[in-house]
């Protein structure tokens, strides 16, 4: 992953063009008064970075529920689904 580091002024006076560069995967770090302040990336980036996370905190989650044997035989989840969809087609059909 290629990153930029660049302050805030040089920024703002190449914004259409430094953007055009995030779409291809460069991510551009922005500095403030010679600290770093934020990241800009494209979007498309930043959504599978958002679902990456969701994902291992699902995992997380998972696993801490079977390390608290909190969990539902594979069986009995699927005999319940069974159960709940025959029950909506005798109501609605």
């Amino acid at each position: 992953m290629q990153e930029q580091i660049i302050s805030l002024t040089d920024f703002k006076t190449s914004a259409s063009r430094l953007l055009q560069e995030t779409r291809g995967g460069a991510n551009i770090i922005l500095t403030q008064n010679g600290s770093a302040s934020a990241v800009v990336q494209d979007y498309a980036t930043y959504r599978a970075q958002q679902d990456a996370f969701l994902m291992l905190k699902l995992m997380v989650q998972g696993e801490a529920d079977v390390q608290k044997n909190r969990v539902i035989p594979q069986a009995k989840v699927f005999d319940g689904l069974r159960a709940s969809l025959l029950k909506q087609q005798k109501q609605h059909g």
